[in-house]
């Protein structure tokens, strides 16, 4: 594993343990050689993820469109920043610069990033694991959910197992390097119709 993709707040949120969780998670990449692929901000959770990778001098991919040059404040200390003209292409750039997800606490930008790649992974036009980083159970409705979606038939139990959930970075990044891609044949099940 190359790089990992972090979606990742603009905020910094209202509890000291995001910011040490991706402290911690920047720590951790660069003593296993990872390097880290990123919205390209330079506030919120994703410059501290950001400035603790560059820190420790390991690989920092920064992502950022250009009408979000200015509000994301965009990081000027990465090892590389891409500049784009949309958000459809930032996504696309980050997920081919990747070889893992992982959601750390964040908004609607967050959840929705990480969805998209889960969708990409559901439908097989990527084989690359996704892991929500759960600091302080920030995603347990967001996993709950999904459970009810398998329970309620709307996802099948082999794509809800795309999703890995751990509680510290160091259990992710192991679930991540351990993980087996899920090979779902059919997804749609055409006699329901």
């Amino acid at each position: 594993m190359k790089r990992i993709c972090v979606f990742c707040g603009s905020s910094a949120g209202n509890r000291p343990e995001y910011r040490s969780a991706a402290e911690e998670l920047g720590s951790l990449v660069v003593q296993r050689s990872i390097g880290i692929v990123y919205g390209g901000g330079n506030i919120g959770l994703m410059g501290v993820l950001a400035d603790s990778v560059l820190r420790a001098k390991g690989e920092v991919v920064g992502v950022i469109p250009e009408h979000l040059m200015s509000r994301e404040i965009g990081h000027q200390g990465l090892t590389k920043l891409h500049i784009v003209h949309s958000m459809h292409e930032r996504k696309a750039l980050m997920a081919d610069l990747s070889d893992a997800f992982i959601a750390m606490p964040g908004g609607f930008g967050t959840l929705e990033e990480f969805c998209e790649v889960l969708t990409w992974a559901q439908l097989g036009l990527h084989a690359k694991p996704c892991g929500i980083l759960n600091v302080l159970d920030y995603y347990t409705p967001l996993l709950v959910m999904f459970d009810h979606a398998v329970r309620e038939q709307f996802l099948k139990p082999e794509n809800r197992r795309l999703v890995l959930a751990r509680e510290s970075a160091c259990e992710l990044v192991e679930a991540l390097e351990e993980w087996q891609p899920v090979k779902v044949e059919k997804w749609l099940d055409r006699e329901t119709r």
